[in-house]
């Protein structure tokens, strides 16, 4: 019926909406151009947070400076603590994808603002003289300022949580050296037996790649956190008045707790992507060394009759639908899937940062859902790595023992006090015999048992 529509306008004409919708013409029209990855907005809520956060400071500032009336942005300020604590969120519904540079996420958090602030203020949805979505929501602002600086706030929103995750992994693999600290085994390279090793110091080897990774991703936060925040289109600061660059941003580091600054230069930062590279190269980098890891556990665990059956992990469900009995390495599976998908959207951040021209890049909207998609599933993944595998790991020290004790490596560990060439002589006649490298030594006549034993100790 007539009365549950209201009819907005832009410049491409009008078009009619519910009455009541908290969205205007700019986000409907992107609902509608957009249907690309069915991930609205709302399934990441740190980018919604942090965009919310953006135009809260901006709405305060404008106020100070006297561009923006005290009660306007006082509604401002209220909506935008009402989305920064969770609600609302179901009101953002542009695809994550889409064309613009943006801009429809901008106007999707510009309308729903002032749609809200316009009940609070007793007036109707689309009643935009009393409370504009871009005269002044996005007072003194652009999508090209406000858009990455909400993509670094949502990414280092996230850090905190991925470093403990990491922390978290780690820690368990150095509960499962210190349990395997006594067991030896055999070392290999290039899945040959090479040398004599423990099974704890394989798994500190694991805990240590993973820990020295926390460092990186905390110093990197601090390259996120320049913005060009107050440079609106292309980092002139055109239509801000004065100092509304420096207040924003100190004003968005007193919201938000963080350490914002001002990019040195505002027309380079805004064009700039290098931020995101770099960082996306380090969820790459956790990526593949989780799955390098996952490759060794599910070797190490394989058989458990015909393979190295070193290890046993944790049995979490039935591997076959007609091999009875059977039992996969799930977990390591699923994590190497996820470091795939993460080498992947690596490579999408990079196209997309090459890809910019002149003074914007237009495709930050598919870097900011790679990265925030990166940083979650590799969270959700060393958990899973971490509380269904790795802390249920068991050893076979019996096994580790015997296949050392009848392998050829111990033969290494000869060649301090008999040289290479005799050391050799020992491994080839312990192949040949199919005996053991002790075995061999004493028929060699090289010494005692007890001098040979003392040798490979």
């Amino acid at each position: 019926m007539k009365h549950d529509i209201r009819t907005e306008h832009d410049s491409l004409g009008p078009m009619d909406l519910p009455r009541t919708c908290l969205w205007g013409i700019n986000t409907q029209r992107a609902i509608e151009n957009f249907p690309i990855s069915g991930m609205p907005l709302s399934h990441f809520p740190e980018f919604v947070r942090a965009l919310a956060s953006v135009k809260k400071a901006a709405a305060r500032v404008n106020a100070d400076l006297r561009v923006l009336s005290p009660q306007k942005a006082r509604v401002i300020e209220e909506v935008c603590d009402e989305i920064i604590a969770g609600c609302w969120h179901d009101e953002f519904r542009v695809d994550m994808i889409q064309g613009g540079a943006g801009t429809s996420t901008n106007m999707n958090m510009n309308e729903v603002i002032a749609n809200l602030g316009l009940i609070k203020s007793g007036h109707q949805p689309g009643d935009y003289a009393h409370l504009h979505p871009n005269d002044d929501v996005n007072r003194s602002q652009s999508t090209n300022d406000v858009y990455p600086t909400a993509m670094r706030l949502a990414i280092v929103s996230q850090c905190e949580a991925f470093s403990a995750a990491q922390m978290r992994l780690a820690e368990a693999f150095r509960d499962r050296a210190a349990a395997f600290c006594d067991i030896r085994k055999i070392g290999r390279t290039q899945l040959q037996d090479a040398v004599p090793m423990t099974l704890g110091q394989e798994f500190t080897g694991f805990a240590v790649t993973i820990h020295e990774d926390v460092e990186i991703i905390g110093r990197l936060k601090h390259l996120l956190l320049e913005v060009n925040l107050g440079g609106t289109a292309i980092g002139t600061q055109v239509n801000t008045p004065d100092g509304y660059a420096e207040a924003v941003v100190a004003e968005l580091s007193r919201l938000t707790g963080l350490p914002v600054k001002l990019a040195g230069d505002l027309i380079e930062a805004s064009s700039d992507t290098g931020a995101y590279v770099t960082f996306s190269s380090v969820l790459k980098r956790i990526a593949v060394k989780l799955s390098k890891i996952c490759n060794d556990l599910r070797l190490l665990s394989s058989g458990p009759r015909s393979g190295f059956n070193e290890i046993g992990l944790p049995p979490v469900q039935a591997g076959s639908s007609i091999m009875p009995g059977k039992v996969n390495p799930v977990i390591p599976e699923v994590v190497n899937q996820v470091a795939f998908q993460v080498i992947g959207n690596d490579l999408t951040v990079t196209m997309a940062a090459e890809a910019g021209q002149l003074q914007l890049n237009a495709f930050e909207p598919v870097i900011i859902l790679n990265i925030l998609q990166s940083m979650r599933i590799l969270g959700n993944a060393m958990d899973t790595l971490a509380t269904k595998c790795v802390q249920g790991i068991q050893a076979d020290a019996a096994l580790c023992e015997d296949m050392l004790e009848n392998s050829l490596v111990l033969a290494t560990m000869l060649v301090p006090y008999l040289g290479y060439s005799v050391a050799a002589e020992v491994a080839k006649m312990a192949l040949v015999e199919q005996g053991s490298v002790r075995e061999a030594a004493v028929k060699l006549g090289i010494g005692t048992q007890d001098e040979i034993d003392a040798m490979l100790a």
